[in-house]
């Protein structure tokens, strides 16, 4: 793919992202909860806009990105446990819980795409088993952080509303555990499935 052909990808994933998230930010179920959802992915597409020029990362990086960056904006507009197809989907199955909150975490995994990248091209890491190990240690890394600041602001909140819509955790317990568990296991298939292709995009 050449240069003036994944630039226009580039930018119309931009426009699509940008696009959701101004939808999102229509009268979503709790502007507070919408605020804290929809934060970390908008100062990623800032960053990547700003150092776009300096540093490209692959088109397979920005696909996951923004992947990533929509199912956050639709989850913060609805709420995690309130997202409609999900709501249907429990509805129909008999489930205990609205699982888009599941589904987001194992797919945030992920990401390693795009911190294999950053390792592959900022440090002396190859190809091989340290790479594989170091990737998948910052995802879980990652994920263990996201769910302390869940914690942290049940605490600072008291258990308010936006605090609960923001955790998510629909009377599990174990829900910090799932999340991380699931965007373990994203990650492993992603490393797995992805990194050949990856390696052929980076050559590139």
């Amino acid at each position: 793919m050449g240069y003036q052909a994944s630039s226009k990808i580039h930018i119309n994933l931009l426009i699509i992202v940008i696009l959701v998230l101004i939808w999102s930010a229509i009268n979503p179920l709790d502007y507070l909860d919408w605020l804290a959802e929809v934060s970390p992915g908008l100062v990623i597409i800032i960053i990547l806009t700003l150092t776009y020029r300096n540093f490209r990362f692959t088109t397979l990086s920005y696909f996951i990105i923004v992947f990533l960056c929509i199912l956050t904006f639709i989850g913060g507009h609805y709420t995690y446990s309130e997202v409609p197809l999900f709501n249907w989907i429990k509805e129909e199955f008999d489930l205990k819980r609205n699982h888009y909150d599941r589904m987001g975490h194992f797919f945030k995994g992920f990401s390693a795409i795009v911190v294999r990248e950053l390792l592959l091209r900022l440090t002396p890491l190859s190809n091989g088993a340290w790479l594989f190990g170091i990737t998948t240690s910052i995802i879980l890394s990652i994920a263990a952080l996201y769910e302390i600041i869940e914690w942290l602001s049940t605490k600072i909140s008291k258990g308010g509303k936006a605090a609960k819509d923001f955790v998510g955790m629909q009377g599990d317990q174990w829900d910090a555990q799932w999340d991380m568990a699931l965007a373990f296991t994203g990650c492993l298939i992603a490393l797995l499935i992805l990194s050949k292709w990856h390696n052929k995009l980076l050559k590139k």
